[in-house]
């Protein structure tokens, strides 16, 4: 998978995170055997089973606990992972135990917090919100267990432009937020300015490239629509079947023609969804 790629370009491993909801003990194996910089434990069943594979070893990884804060980030549900009914993450009412167990794990370093809320989030103040509670929970957990938080990991889920009439905010947009949250919320509660790690992949790549189909049959249903097909579709590109992505498409040997009318771009594949 992921880690693989990262071998085989030689990507420096004391900068990989590993994150997943459903880590094998093979996948947390290789990481070990990797020193990787930093895994994201996402519920007890993985940290039971990291800390008994790191004792092991006798490897003694440094680790963050996903949290979910419980906050809407006002995106589609199925983008939406920071919401207490999520597959990912411990949800706050949990996170005490969470933090007990890691701390008290003999080969377990508990250096920070995470959490995600989900993708194309166009607004800032669910960051904020999520900050706040979980800021008040590290303060908590300093207080009970002398934890130090000296990570936290906001994820992403910075929107990016896909559509002529929805355009995104700047990168400053969410970093003004962000900082100024973090820095006085924890002069607010006397805790250290951690170390902020941010992990906004789509919006670092998402508008630096283009999917490119050849066009195939062309069916017009007079009254009704004319269907382009192409010779890709729901198998590359998931999102408009799976909750309905809106794009901007363009003939790319044509860029500079005026369009002729209106048509619907069809996958190949056997499905009536199958709509780019």
């Amino acid at each position: 998978g992921e880690l693989g790629i990262a071998q085989s370009v030689s990507f420096p491993l004391d900068m990989v995170y590993f994150h997943g909801n459903n880590k094998s003990a093979e996948e947390i194996e290789l990481a070990l055997k990797c020193h990787i910089g930093r895994i994201v434990v996402d519920n007890f069943h993985e940290l039971k089973m990291l800390g008994e594979i790191a004792k092991e070893t006798g490897d003694t990884p440094d680790i963050l606990l996903r949290l979910s804060p419980g906050v809407d980030p006002h995106t589609h549900k199925h983008v939406a992972t920071g919401v207490v009914d999520s597959k990912f993450g411990f949800p706050l009412f949990s996170g005490e135990e969470a933090v007990a167990q890691a701390m008290s794990a003999p080969n377990l370093n508990l250096v920070g917090l995470h959490f995600h809320l989900g993708s194309l989030i166009f607004e800032a103040e669910p960051y904020r919100e999520s900050i706040e509670f979980i800021l008040d929970f590290a303060a908590k957990m300093k207080q009970k267990y002398d934890f130090q938080l000296r990570e936290l990991n906001i994820g992403g889920g910075f929107a990016i432009q896909y559509a002529l009439d929805s355009p995104s905010p700047p990168i400053s947009f969410y970093a003004e937020a962000i900082a100024s949250k973090i820095i006085s919320k924890c002069r607010e509660l006397k805790l250290a300015l951690p170390r902020l790690i941010v992990e906004p992949g789509r919006a670092i790549v998402g508008q630096a490239g283009v999917a490119l189909y050849r066009v195939g049959v062309v069916k017009d249903i007079p009254g009704v629509r004319c269907y382009v097909s192409v010779d890709g579709g729901m198998a590359d590109n998931l999102r408009p079947a799976l909750y309905g992505s809106k794009y901007e498409a363009v003939v790319a040997n044509k860029v500079s023609e005026r369009g002729a009318g209106k048509v619907t771009i069809a996958g190949k594949f056997c499905e009536s969804g199958d709509m780019l």
